[in-house]
């Protein structure tokens, strides 16, 4: 079982389009989304929930009022001022405000009577569906929740486990962009990394810093050039960047101003919407590149 992980330096750049493309084009390999701070993967697919379950992405203190004596020493040692004085049954009485709480537990160090306790912070929730084109595992941080990495790490282990269970090929995973912590979280111990990039000046900064993760966690890396023929001079350079690099350009889709907005609508893989584009066939000859370089 191979482990392909696509991901961009920057948003937008059709990233996700292209992961339920090869979707649809290897239908029965175990599909991840890994962009749990904005997952979207779900749009195109329309997964069918099988299984959910809460994440525990830290802890956040709960001050039992029953025992408090009030002293005021846990409000004295925490640093983000979580805990304030609320009006109780009993009268003036501290609590925990859980947005400002840390889960660093000098409360709890701090209470002399023991009234303060850590408990598992719910954070969001993962899945485990199914699609049209096979098993899908996903994912869903709350508002402002932290931890995605560790996220990211329940959901990558849950279609590894998937997707040996069912004899898949491959776990095709949609990775978040940049090159922040849930990045390194989806690409560490990947089989490859697809970097998709498009013809900007920032496409092509962001670009190479994504090879260079790659690189510096020693994956094997290839990119693929969205709307290659947009600015033929910057598609240029990311060729030149990619070749001295020794990074292989496993394909270059051309620009078409409605196919990827139209598939979105529909709510289809751009391969879904029109097979015989020239879109989609440069889409399908990427994936043939990246899963032959894999089946070697």
């Amino acid at each position: 079982m191979k482990e392909i992980v696509v991901i961009s330096g920057k948003g937008g750049t059709g990233k996700t389009s292209m992961v339920a493309s090869f979707a649809a084009l290897a239908p029965g390999n175990v599909l991840a989304d890994c962009d749990v701070d904005a997952a979207d993967l779900h749009l195109i697919l329309a997964p069918e929930v099988k299984r959910r379950e809460p994440f525990s992405g830290g802890h956040e203190a709960v001050i039992h009022s029953e025992s408090c004596t009030r002293c005021g020493l846990c409000a004295a040692k925490c640093r983000y001022e979580a805990i304030v004085k609320r009006d109780g049954p009993a009268g003036e009485e501290y609590a925990v405000d859980p947005f400002a709480c840390e889960g660093c537990g000098v409360c709890v160090r701090a209470c002399p009577v023991a009234a303060i306790e850590l408990r598992p912070r719910t954070s969001g929730e993962w899945f485990v569906s199914e699609t049209r084109y096979g098993p899908m595992v996903h994912a869903c941080l709350r508002p402002a929740a932290e931890n995605s990495g560790k996220l990211v790490t329940q959901v990558r282990r849950q279609a590894s486990q998937l997707a040996k269970e069912r004899g898949a090929d491959f776990v095709i995973v949609d990775g978040p962009p940049g090159i922040a912590c849930p990045v390194i979280a989806s690409v560490s111990g990947a089989s490859l990394v697809l970097i998709v990039t498009e013809p900007t000046a920032s496409g092509l900064h962001d670009m190479k810093r994504a090879a260079g993760l790659a690189a510096h966690f020693e994956i094997p890396a290839m990119i693929c050039i969205n709307k290659c023929d947009l600015n033929r001079e910057v598609s240029e350079a990311i060729r030149n960047e990619a070749a001295a690099a020794r990074l292989w350009v496993a394909g270059e889709v051309p620009y078409d101003p409605t196919a990827f907005v139209r598939a979105q609508i529909a709510g289809l893989a751009p391969v879904e919407l029109d097979r015989h584009s020239t879109v989609s066939r440069e889409i399908e000859r990427t994936w043939r590149t990246v899963s032959g370089f894999l089946c070697r």
